[in-house]
């Protein structure tokens, strides 16, 4: 386990690394000269040039690379190009709303997403079970701009029982609470879906084994068997899924926080492609892709763990 851990970790660096090398070129690969974006058409050439140097546009590329890389191990980002304010000053605002909303819709997704596969799985000829399984289906295509639109529209606008835009503060968590509901159903939604069918298919193919057909010779409660048996199997491929699910959770975030007009990482991001901010683009994206590595990393470690049969299959090798 500790070689597995070391190797896991090991790569895991070598993957921000070669972000941290993509991002640093990321300024070369998109159209147009950033410093004439940021001071205008009507800027001079001395003043394009000016800014060019203070960017450090005009080193050699493996100059760049080599001062953001050094740069993003020691915490420093850059600097933002509006303000002059440290781009991590930025990241600390923004990230706490981000991630509250990320691991609000990932616990919604679970806590409706999973007992919905498993009542499916467990009552396949329930009248219920037919509305969950269409229902999980039109959820995994619905996109969460539309969820949130059509939740903005009904809750908000509609019935006006919930805010519209904002995010609140942390220090009425009430208020915060209130404005998190929205936006993490909305992003929630297609991963409810996803994790209904994951569930249910995985919980099907468990309830088929010759384990479960024992327990039943045997007299045990169906109760018993289904939840304190045959779950803790069936769940482990959720817990497989769970990183590609935040990452995937912070990638949609960017479309949701736009729509709730909330002050996190998309917001951030969004702001800084309208504005040619660089140094503020590339912290974002690569905070994003950090926390998308590790969270891969801990579901990784977790399946390990929740799977005895990996381990056994390392010791017999």
């Amino acid at each position: 386990m500790a070689q597995y851990l070391l190797r896991r970790l090991g790569m895991t660096i070598v993957v921000v690394l070669l972000v941290m090398v993509l991002l640093s070129v990321l300024v070369h690969l998109v159209p147009g000269d950033p410093a004439r974006a940021i001071l205008g058409g009507s800027a001079t050439a001395e003043s394009v040039a000016q800014v060019r140097a203070d960017m450090g546009l005009d080193d050699p590329l493996y100059e760049q690379i080599a001062r953001f890389v050094s740069g993003a191990v020691r915490g420093d980002l850059g600097t933002d190009f509006v303000s002059s304010e440290p781009v991590t000053s930025f990241l600390w605002t923004a990230l706490p709303h981000t991630i509250a909303l990320t691991v609000a819709a990932l616990l919604i997704a679970s806590l409706i997403g999973i007992p919905a596969g498993v009542f499916s799985a467990t009552h396949p000829r329930s009248p219920a079970s037919w509305p969950i399984n269409a229902l999980s289906i039109v959820l995994i295509t619905l996109p969460s701009y539309l969820a949130g639109l059509f939740l903005l529209i009904v809750f908000a606008t509609g019935l006006k029982v919930l805010p519209a835009v904002g995010a609140g503060s942390f220090s009425d968590p009430v208020d915060y609470l209130r404005h998190l509901i929205l936006p993490a159903v909305a992003l929630g939604a297609a991963w409810t879906g996803y994790f209904a069918r994951l569930v249910r298919a995985s919980m099907l193919e468990v309830l088929s084994t010759n384990y479960v057909r024992a327990q039943r010779a045997y007299g045990l409660r169906r109760r018993t068997i289904h939840y304190r048996y045959a779950l803790k199997n069936a769940i482990i491929p959720v817990v497989a899924m769970l990183g590609v699910g935040l990452g995937s959770l912070m990638a949609g975030a960017i479309f949701v926080e736009l729509i709730f007009a909330r002050p996190g990482l998309g917001t951030m991001i969004y702001d800084a492609i309208q504005q040619k901010n660089y140094p503020v683009l590339r912290g974002g994206v690569l905070v994003v892709a950090i926390l998308f590595v590790v969270a891969n990393l801990l579901a990784d470690l977790s399946y390990r763990f929740l799977d005895p049969r990996i381990r056994l299959r390392e010791r017999a090798a």
